[in-house]
């Protein structure tokens, strides 16, 4: 893992098309992500979110052929000089669908799957899946097969595979889309934790904002390819967002209807915790 507070992320003017596609995905991202930032983003469906996520590992353009212009770098490195096998070891992806990214006959050998292609020796790959099947909770399933686990069991499993690499970022692509809201809750929270206790940057497209709100410190709204918005929450999640069809925090709605019926709130909140503590504030006053 890197140390400090760099840019770790850059994109500068991004441009991509599919081939045969009679519009851009992308048109003109420019984007700066620190070193242990959580990065949400968010948008209309169709908006290219999903296209930059690829961007980030190589997948775009080396696996999604098109017309790729502009500059993107990760770690420090041109993704367009660069394989999707060298930049996994910088950038670990975790797809929508644990299913598509699960493929052996138990987790731990799923798990194994990424420091054996690394060429690690037998102990160091046998500490990293102990490792990886420790913080994601999940140490008694290491014998199980995928396809008998529950969607939020493969989704960590997914993630502990990725872990396993030892990567400076984590991309999840709708990491919850597939999950009940107990499951997508317990996901957000281990991806959390690796951004606070390893420094782990983390790069979140997410719709179900209530949840994935209270751990990032910073919000990407996009709408048809380019990026429209881009701040702390609580700065983002205003009318403009709410016109472009972003689902604002119920919590971050309710207080914007107070304010419509005449009553003082200092600041927005988009969390419930902050909320509670803005009505406190209220009802002293």
């Amino acid at each position: 893992m890197r140390s400090g507070h760099l840019p770790i992320i850059e994109i500068r003017k991004l441009s991509f098309s599919y081939a045969g596609a009679s519009r851009k995905s992308l048109n003109d991202v420019s984007l700066q992500v620190d070193e242990g930032d959580f990065l949400v983003v968010t948008g209309p469906s169709g908006c290219g979110k999903t296209t930059l996520c690829r961007c980030l590992n190589g997948l775009v353009p080396n696996f999604y052929t098109g017309e790729l212009t502009g500059e993107i770098s990760v770690c420090g490195r041109s993704v367009r000089k660069e394989t999707t096998s060298s930049l996994s070891r910088h950038v670990g992806f975790v797809f929508q669908n644990p299913e598509n990214q699960l493929f052996s006959l138990t987790v731990e050998r799923d798990v194994a799957f990424g420091p054996e292609n690394l060429g690690l020796i037998r102990e160091e790959t046998r500490r990293r899946v102990d490792w990886a099947l420790s913080v994601t909770g999940i140490e008694e399933l290491r014998d199980r097969a995928p396809y008998e686990l529950s969607g939020g069991q493969q989704q960590r499993a997914a993630i502990a595979s990725v872990l396993a690499m030892r990567p400076d970022i984590i991309v999840l692509d709708e990491p919850t889309s597939f999950l009940d809201p107990r499951s997508s809750k317990e996901i957000l929270q281990v991806v959390a934790k690796l951004n606070k206790e390893l420094g782990m940057t983390v790069f979140l497209v997410e719709h179900r904002l209530d949840l994935a709100t209270r751990y990032s410190n910073r919000v990407v709204v996009m709408d048809r390819g380019s990026i429209v918005l881009d701040g702390p929450p609580e700065d983002v999640y205003g009318e403009q967002a709410h016109l472009i069809g972003i689902g604002m925090p119920k919590v971050t709605v309710l207080f914007r209807l107070l304010k419509q019926d005449g009553i003082e709130v200092l600041k927005t909140p988009v969390t419930v915790e902050a909320g509670v503590e803005e009505l406190r504030r209220i009802l002293r006053s």
